[in-house]
Order: C-alpha cells, then sequence, then structure tokens
C-alpha cells in the first residue's frame, strides 16, 4: 500500500473534518461563510475524498496483483477533482465549477470499476461476490446523480423528485458501495472461504439493502407499502446480522495472531458501530420512527456519523494500521484514542439532543458549545495519525501484522 496515498486521504479527511468543525463553530459565532455551501463541501470531501479514494487504495493494494501505472494516473485525477470540489463548494454551492468536479469524479468512478472488474484477483468466491457487488451498488448509485438535473428543471429543488434523488444517490453509496467493499476487504484479510452461511449472508446483505432504500423515499412520498417494504429489507438486515456475527466469531482466531493489537481494537470497535447501525435501523419496523426519523435531524446526523466515522472509518483506520505505514510511537495511540473518543462523545451529544426534542423537552444545556468541543478531537486525531505516518521514521512495525 503506497503511503503517499494513504497520507493524500488523510489529508482529504482532515480537510472535511476542520470543515465540519467549523460549522459546529459556526452554532456559536458566525464564520462568515453559506453553511448550505460549506455542508456541502464537508460531505463531499468525507465521503469522496476520504471513504472513496481509501477504498480505491486498499482495493487495488489487495485485489490487483499486477500494480498498472493507470491506477496512479487515476487516482491523482479523481484527487483533482476532489480539490476542485473542495476549494469551489464552500463559496458557490451546487455550481458550474462544483457541478463540472463533480461529473468529474463521477466518471473517474465509472473507469475505476472498469478497471477492477478485468483486472481483479481473488482466491475467495466470498469476497469476488462481496467486491463485484459493491462495485454494481456504486454505479446504481449515480443515477440519483443523473437524475437531478431532469428534478431541477421540472420541478425545482424543493421537489420530492429531487430529493428522492439526494436519498437514493446517499442510500446506495453508503449501505452499498462504501460498506460492502468494506467488508469485501475484511473478509479478504480474515480469508472468509465460501460457504453456505456466506451464501446466506450475502443474498440477504444485497435484499436488504435494496429494499430498505424505500425508507428515505418513503419520507418524501408517503405511502404504506414503502413502510412494510421497508420493513422487510430490516428483518433481513438484522438477520444478516446475525450471520456476520456468526461468521466474525468463527474467524476471530486469526485476529489474535495479530501482533498489533490496536489493529484488533480497531476492528471490534468497527464491528461493534455495525452492529449497533443495524439495531438503529432495526427501530425503523416501529412505524411511527420510520416516518418521523427524519424530521429529527440530530437522529439523522448520528447515524450518519455512526456508519461512516465508526464503521467505516474504523474499518478503514485498520487497513492502513495493517502495513508498514505507521510506527509504533505516542502519536499513533494518541491520534486513534483522540478520534474514537471525539466521535464517541459526539454521537452521545448527539443522540441525547436528539432524545430531548423527540420528547420536547428542548435544548440541551450548553448543547452547542459541548458539540465543538468534542469534535476539536477528530482533527486532532487526524492530524496526530498524520504526523505519526510522516515524521515518525524510528521503531517501525518490524512484522507488518496480517490477518491471513
Amino acid at each position: 500500500m503506497q503511503k503517499k496515498l494513504v497520507i493524500v486521504c488523510l489529508l482529504n479527511f482532515l480537510v472535511a473534518a476542520l470543515m465540519g468543525l467549523a460549522l459546529r463553530y459556526s452554532f456559536i459565532e458566525s464564520i462568515g461563510l453559506n453553511y448550505r455551501y460549506l455542508t456541502h463541501a464537508h460531505s463531499h470531501v468525507a465521503m469522496l475524498g476520504w471513504v472513496y479514494l481509501m477504498l480505491f487504495v486498499c482495493i487495488v493494494h489487495y485485489f490487483i496483483p499486477e500494480k498498472k501505472p493507470i491506477y496512479n494516473r487515476l487516482f491523482w485525477l479523481t484527487q483533482f477533482a476532489v480539490i476542485g470540489m473542495m476549494l469551489s463548494f464552500p463559496f458557490q454551492g451546487y455550481g458550474v465549477v462544483s457541478i463540472t468536479f463533480s461529473t468529474l469524479h463521477i466518471l473517474c468512478s465509472y473507469y475505476f470499476v472498469y478497471l477492477i472488474w478485468k483486472h481483479h484477483k481473488t482466491t475467495s468466491k466470498a469476497t469476488a461476490l462481496l467486491l463485484k457487488a459493491s462495485l454494481l451498488f456504486m454505479l446504481l448509485s449515480t443515477l440519483g446523480v443523473w437524475c437531478l438535473g431532469p428534478a431541477v428543471g421540472l420541478m425545482g429543488k424543493a421537489s420530492a423528485f429531487y430529493q428522492i434523488a439526494i436519498q437514493f444517490f446517499l442510500h446506495f453509496q453508503f449501505n452499498g458501495w462504501f460498506l460492502i467493499s468494506a467488508l469485501a476487504i475484511l473478509f479478504h484479510l480474515l480469508n472468509i472461504e465460501y460457504s453456505k452461511t456466506i451464501k446466506r449472508f450475502f443474498y440477504l446483505l444485497i435484499i436488504s439493502t435494496i429494499l430498505t432504500v424505500a425508507l428515505p423515499i418513503q419520507w418524501f412520498a408517503p405511502h404504506n407499502i414503502l413502510l412494510w417494504i421497508n420493513g422487510i429489507g430490516t428483518i433481513f438486515q438484522l438477520i444478516t446480522l446475525f450471520y456476520f456475527l456468526k461468521i466474525f466469531r468463527l474467524n476471530k482466531v486469526i485476529l489474535s495472531k495479530n501482533e498489533f493489537k490496536l489493529t484488533n481494537y480497531l476492528l471490534y470497535f468497527a464491528v461493534f458501530c455495525y452492529s449497533l447501525k443495524i439495531v438503529l435501523q432495526g427501530l425503523t419496523l416501529i412505524p411511527e420512527l420510520a416516518s418521523n426519523a427524519y424530521q429529527h435531524r440530530n437522529f439523522v446526523i448520528g447515524f450518519i456519523h455512526l456508519l461512516m466515522l465508526g464503521v467505516i472509518s474504523g474499518f478503514l483506520f485498520s487497513f492502513i494500521l495493517k502495513k508498514e505505514l505507521v510506527n509504533t510511537s505516542r502519536t499513533l495511540y494518541l491520534g486513534i484514542y483522540s478520534f474514537l473518543l471525539g466521535f464517541i462523545l459526539t454521537e452521545i451529544v448527539l443522540f441525547i439532543q436528539g432524545y430531548y426534542f423527540y420528547f420536547g423537552k428542548g435544548l440541551l444545556p450548553n448543547y452547542y458549545l459541548l458539540l465543538f468541543i468534542f469534535s476539536i478531537l477528530m482533527p486532532l486525531g487526524i492530524l496526530l495519525l498524520l504526523l505519526n505516518m510522516t515524521s515518525h521514521k524510528s521503531n517501525p512495525i518490524k512484522k507488518p501484522p496480517q490477518l491471513k
């Protein structure tokens, strides 16, 4: 795994985290920037600059045995698109420049899917199925993006069509492309072979991912049938959790051979967050909660951060620690623990405030200040990890931890 590419991904993550910190400070003092525009910048850099590109690096490293120069060129072209969005979204939101760079990123992702589909190699059928499914979900998600133009032209940004197109994109990016590709890498590292349990897990995972898009659609086009579809998908997802934990438990003996325990802790943390994410989705089996969840922004943001920061970033950090990229110095531990502590504390505050709003108890005392202070820990953690990777060359991990 090329260290310089991982550093670029982490720099993107740091910028996204600082944007998120600025967004939270804006509720305390004015920052002189359009809140909505900065939100667009924060989400695009986090999704496409950190998660997408880090998955790009991991997939090429683990599944492309013959490293072709085209992958490096494609990475830097995609990074160019990310920088364009990073610099344009804060000042114009969805405008000509930002949309141009967003379109370039989508076209790069299409070429990435073509290359990986053509060149990938794995001895495990389970891993191959997950990897291909994640790539197909990435392609499927972009249908939502291409619908945005017609939606604005025909009905406007306030229309249900426009909102559904956005939710379609986000659902299949987060739950399809990001999550399933991270699971594909995890299964590869655990050297999991195809079996009846894997088969059931895989097909239930795919079906539940497709069915649960009914919930965000129902928020803007209410219909009881959509609640029923989401309910079926949610039940399937709870069953996938049972199979996933069974698979993970049977293979955790491989983790015990890992000499670098921080990697194991991150994996267990990501698995815990993944389990919590599915359990929380199980609450949407209650019709009232399913219909009203979107109205409570704290719950929505908390859930998105649980998936993006707890589950996916948890897995990605553990993948980074698997190679000779970091040193076992204090900055590494401080960086990881600072990030995790910031994530946990902000999640607690978000969900407590969501509880207050849901039951009409008003605003949590010092809510915005607490959220800002706890949020400082996340960019601080990322910065310390970057410093570890770029500055500390002594005491490297002599034997890279392997899960195989």
